[in-house]
């Protein structure tokens, strides 16, 4: 972060939670960036169910991804969120297309939620939780937060909320892959994808919300 967006964060929050709050908000993509990452899913799923083929239901799902990186394109608004989202459903199209088994559409998915989950684990056991980061990019010190045992407790518990969607995923959904229940992967999919993030998001607020931790640059 340069200094210039140092400064910029300093003039539009006060305190590490309303900053916090401003990073976590952007990091989703606000809503279009939630909507957006669950439509490809939606297409590949309906289509499933209404003609149970895999290729058909792989082009829908990828062409989807392309309008709305296209109207993104369009609009001159950041394609940053679609892109993500089109890079995942090529890796799930690659892994569906190479077995021919439409559950691996969603292997992708598992396996990252489960990385996702691990390394955000590791991160709190070694005590150098991730969203502690997330306050280095906005102070101008990537490690300075972890110099406060408060701060490293805070940003423990939020990694814990952060880290919770992920988990739940890999233990719904993991089950799911194995047993070839297809149409209830893509389901749960979208149940687990932006409504459990929101709801995470949700506590994570509702715990920057109760502290006022002034926000200091210590970027020199």
């Amino acid at each position: 972060m340069s200094a210039a967006d140092v400064t910029a964060t300093h003039d539009a929050h006060d305190t590490v939670e309303a900053a916090l709050r401003a990073q976590l908000g952007r990091a989703l993509g606000g809503t279009r960036g939630i909507v957006e990452a669950a439509v490809p899913t939606i297409a590949f799923t309906v289509m499933w169910v209404s003609t149970n083929q895999l290729k058909p239901s792989l082009i829908v799902s990828v062409a989807a991804a392309v309008v709305l990186l296209l109207v993104r394109l369009l609009q001159r608004s950041t394609p940053q969120f679609v892109i993500n989202s089109l890079v995942g459903i090529a890796v799930g199209a690659f892994f569906a297309t190479r077995s021919g088994d439409a559950k691996d559409y969603f292997l992708p998915g598992i396996l990252y939620n489960a990385a996702y989950a691990g390394a955000m684990l590791v991160s709190i056991v070694t005590r150098w939780p991730v969203v502690g980061f997330l306050i280095g990019s906005v102070t101008g010190d990537p490690t300075a937060w972890h110099r406060d045992p408060g701060m490293v407790r805070l940003c423990s518990k939020l990694t814990w909320l952060l880290m919770l969607p992920c988990l739940i995923r890999v233990l719904v959904q993991l089950p799911l892959y194995m047993f070839d229940q297809v149409v209830t992967l893509g389901v749960t999919k979208i149940a687990l994808g932006w409504p459990l993030q929101v709801a995470g998001l949700a506590a994570m607020v509702w715990v920057l919300a109760r502290g006022r931790t002034p926000l200091q640059s210590t970027a020199g």
